[in-house]
């Protein structure tokens, strides 16, 4: 029986693939830099090939098949495998490493400390994106990812760096009109910015009864650094990591008026591809990082074992 792979051209593959990820043939020509018409044909002689349609089209997309959900799930997996197969071919542990981010941990932890790592790799730029989706590390052009959450990820290489946990923060300014705090049941009636959860934790590891809490956060946003500035403008007290904002409460910008922090599992990691493991920048990222976290005082205060 003859090898049906050896017919299907390798170009067939990648097109069908383009199009069954971005589940548009226009969008397929776009990032592939071909006409929609080109990827049209390309699809209808595969479906041919394999006498069996892989899309069914709809009048602005096109959504798989059954049969086009299987074959783009092992074409996606063989196309990484043979990218990253090339990639290793042709490392010289020099070029761009692109690294996407939470806000948080990018932006308070990691970008102060960059500089190290590029005095000691002369040779890596970084390319630092935050985001708080989580992004798709087979599919999208980025090396490794800093992320937040329990570490399980299918397919991935999950470092534990720093743990979850936060703290009350606020302005000196806005502890003094608030005339201080004398216990934390205090912050009950207090301006508040975050999550009503994370909020009802802290209260729960200060050991205070907020059942009766009528006074909901007044702000909340899906970053973290955005409710401390929110803080730092003076608006209220909010909850932030210790370990993100020590510089602010080293100047004195922000005050943490109780030594209670709220730890809420998992933490942040840093991920990247199972079969990219042995790509020397991202090595070389990894034992930096790594070494980092394991030097921070504040990182070993609050890990939990």
């Amino acid at each position: 029986m003859p090898d049906i792979l050896a017919t299907l051209p390798l170009s067939a593959i990648r097109i069908f693939e383009a199009a069954a990820r971005l589940k548009s043939f226009t969008r397929a020509a776009d990032e592939l830099g071909v006409s929609q018409a080109a990827v049209s044909w390309q699809v209808k002689a595969l479906e041919q090939r394999l006498d069996q349609p892989l899309f069914t089209r709809l009048p602005r997309e096109v959504a798989l098949t059954p049969a086009g959900e299987r074959l783009s799930r092992a074409a996606t997996e063989a196309l990484g495998v043979l990218r990253t197969a090339v990639s290793d071919l042709i490392d010289t542990g020099e070029g761009v490493l692109s690294v996407t981010t939470v806000q948080s941990i990018g932006g308070h932890w990691l970008a102060p400390r960059l500089g190290g790592f590029q005095i000691a790799h002369p040779r890596i730029a970084v390319r630092l994106d935050a985001s708080s989706r989580v992004v798709d590390l087979q599919r999208e052009p980025f090396d490794l990812a800093l992320r937040a959450g329990s570490g399980d990820w299918p397919g991935m290489e999950a470092h534990f760096l720093i743990p979850s946990a936060q703290t009350v923060l606020c302005t000196p300014d806005f502890l003094a009109r608030a005339g201080g705090f004398a216990a934390p049941s205090d912050l009950l009636a207090t301006p508040r910015i975050g999550a009503p959860e994370f909020w009802a934790a802290w209260f729960e590891a200060a050991g205070v009864d907020a059942a009766g809490d009528h006074a909901p956060p007044r702000l909340s946003a899906d970053a973290q650094a955005l409710e401390v500035a929110s803080a730092l403008a003076g608006q209220g007290a909010a909850l932030g990591s210790p370990i993100f904002f020590a510089q602010e409460i080293a100047q004195g910008r922000l005050v943490a008026p109780f030594d209670i922090t709220a730890y809420y599992g998992g933490g942040y990691w840093l991920v990247y591809p199972t079969e990219r493991r042995r790509v020397r920048k991202i090595v070389a990222f990894r034992d930096w990082i790594l070494a980092q976290a394991a030097s921070d005082p504040l990182v070993a205060r609050h890990r939990r074992t």
